[in-house]
């Protein structure tokens, strides 16, 4: 049996699997729903995304609560088992500008996020 590795994917292909991820993280992060933002977290993300340190996150952040869904794809990076899948993001209340960084991954065979942040 092979190991699927998701870097032998062709760009369309990730971006295929990334942009409906990255537009639902965006989705439920404005909507602070915890249980929706993590649903397609790898295990190791999720055992190190702690619910109640989310959830107050998610009640001090403005950024958090504010993204428009009208980002940008920038580009992407492959790197050992894993692609870095970077955007474009707005804050909606003051327009700043972020970047934001997906990185996708196999995990039991099934594309999982491995991180996701803002910067």
């Amino acid at each position: 049996m092979s190991v699927m590795n998701i870097i032998e994917k062709t760009d369309e292909e990730i971006l295929e699997m990334a942009h409906p991820m990255w537009a639902d993280l965006v989705k439920y992060s404005n909507e602070q729903n915890y249980g929706a933002f993590t649903r397609n977290f790898s295990s190791t993300l999720i055992k190190g995304a702690n619910e109640v340190e989310m959830g107050k996150q998610f009640a001090r952040s403005d950024l958090a609560k504010n993204l428009s869904d009208d980002y940008a794809y920038l580009g992407m990076i492959r790197r050992g088992e894993y692609v870095t899948v970077l955007y474009k993001v707005i804050n909606k209340k003051d327009n700043g500008e972020w970047l934001g960084r997906l990185v996708l991954g196999y995990e039991k065979d099934k594309v999982k996020i491995f991180g996701c942040t803002l910067f």
